[in-house]
């Protein structure tokens, strides 16, 4: 045990029960050193040390969230709490990681729930309600334009990439793939699906 170790040993055994306890609940913020010599004086004394999430559990329950958006996927959800942050609003994703284990389980529970502090909701949902825009310019010229469903004209689509089911099911169960299908895209407003025409 070096000179400092000794040091805060013996702090910690001239300490009241009281005294330490109120250390423990800033464990976290102390060096590893400190926190066995810690450990080794509560179990010296025979004390059951308190619950460390007692203090943050507290600062938790002052914060009202509200729920601004749910997502069924949470790739959706994701870029929803990358947009936020960006603009310096905390974001919590509740559901998150019961969606990351089940994902089938998104829909049972109404969708993965996009909260903020009631403070920051409408700036969260200004955000979010921006449109979606005609064209993305990258660098000085290149520029890319939105795609629009060819039935009804909505930028509301999803590009779905080719079709990878037959192609995994041909491997299971023949030992041998099939070639993957075309890539298409999919409007989520009137449900029409399309191919890239060259």
């Amino acid at each position: 045990m070096n000179p400092n170790d000794e040091d805060i040993a013996n702090t910690y055994s001239r300490m009241s029960e009281s005294e330490l306890i109120e250390v423990a609940r800033s464990y976290d913020s102390l060096i590893d050193s400190a926190q066995a010599l810690l450990r080794a004086e509560f179990g010296r004394r025979d004390l059951e040390p308190p619950l460390v999430q007692e203090n943050e559990d507290q600062v938790a329950s002052d914060r009202t969230f509200v729920t601004v958006r749910r997502y069924r996927d949470l790739s959706e959800a994701i870029v929803a709490r990358s947009l936020l942050e960006s603009a310096g609003i905390p974001v919590y994703l509740r559901d998150e990681n019961l969606v990351r284990l089940e994902w089938q389980i998104s829909n049972f529970i109404g969708g993965i729930r996009l909260q903020v502090e009631q403070a920051n909701a409408g700036a969260a949902a200004e955000l979010l309600n921006q449109p979606i825009p005609d064209t993305v310019a990258f660098g000085q010229e290149a520029v890319f334009a939105q795609p629009v469903c060819p039935q009804c004209g909505s930028r509301d689509i999803t590009f779905e990439g080719s079709s990878r089911s037959a192609a995994l099911t041909s491997l299971y169960l023949l030992a041998m793939p099939l070639p993957l299908g075309k890539e298409t895209w999919r409007c989520n407003s009137c449900d029409a699906r399309w191919q890239d025409k060259p």
